[in-house]
């Protein structure tokens, strides 16, 4: 039985501009799973969905105004990157405490993604935050 999987097309992208509404990760989170379903690469979403979610929460939590998504597909690799208009990049802050409302998102992405950071565009730019999957790190070792 051939266990490859059907190769997407070589490259893509697309891009979702959200407002700042707390519904804004839920339609992000449908829009990354049907994108990457369309694109044969289903293997990728739920991480893809999870990360994703993680990014636009602290889009709407902690920045001002709208957000968009982009989602670009090239050499086996996707990219997601989320930009909002705040300024402060954060990163991991360690374990949280148990019952802690917040602090476990960029956990999430450091631990998930097999590449991932951050950086601010300049002076009233908005700041980008993005994560990398690559498609053959998922696949089962076989001797």
């Amino acid at each position: 039985m051939d266990e490859r999987l059907p190769e997407p097309p070589s490259e893509w992208r697309y891009t979702l501009r959200v407002p700042h509404d707390p519904l804004a990760p839920a339609i992000a989170r449908d829009t990354v799973r049907s994108v990457l379903a369309r694109h044969a690469l289903p293997e990728l979403a739920d991480t893809a969905v999870l990360l994703t979610s993680e990014l636009l929460t602290n889009a709407w939590c902690h920045a001002p105004g709208p957000a968009s998504l982009s989602l670009k597909w090239a050499d086996k690799r996707l990219r997601a990157s989320v930009w909002d208009m705040g300024f402060l990049l954060s990163y991991p802050t360690g374990c949280p405490e148990p019952y802690a409302e917040g602090g476990r998102g960029l956990a999430l992405v450091e631990l998930c993604a097999d590449a991932w950071g951050s950086f601010v565009m300049g002076p009233a730019q908005g700041k980008v935050v993005w994560f990398e999957l690559l498609r053959d790190s998922l696949r089962p070792v076989t001797a």
